[in-house]
């Protein structure tokens, strides 16, 4: 069974940085496409990014487009999302995904279990 689980959440002050971790079991980061959602309080599940199998081609929302990166270590089974000049509006629960997808679309399949992220103004 394919499992997510996602790590480096925490507190960080506006204009800051923060990496997120994703680690996959059960499943091989080169056959899915990776991504990133979140959940803010009080609003629907959001696609924050995501890159293809090969990790050649990324999407992302435009509230975030150019300044978070999303990069996959496919030896390690790992993606990551590095969020840098956070936003107090990028405090949201994060979820590592992953599914199919490319520079277009993104399709959910396999879920974590999420982590928090919290900017400060």
């Amino acid at each position: 069974q394919a499992h997510l689980v996602e790590s480096g959440g925490g507190l960080v002050q506006a204009g800051g940085s923060l990496r997120l971790s994703c680690t996959a079991t059960g499943l091989t980061t080169r056959g899915y496409a990776m991504g990133w959602f979140r959940q803010a309080p009080g609003k629907e599940r959001e696609l924050v990014g995501g890159t293809n199998g090969a990790g050649d081609r990324s999407l992302f929302a435009d509230s975030v487009r150019g300044r978070f990166s999303i990069s996959k270590d496919n030896a390690k089974n790992m993606v990551f999302l590095q969020m840098d000049q956070l936003k107090s509006e990028d405090t949201a629960i994060y979820f590592c995904v992953a599914g199919s997808g490319g520079s277009t679309y993104f399709r959910p399949e396999v879920w974590g279990q999420g982590t928090q992220v919290t900017v400060s103004a």
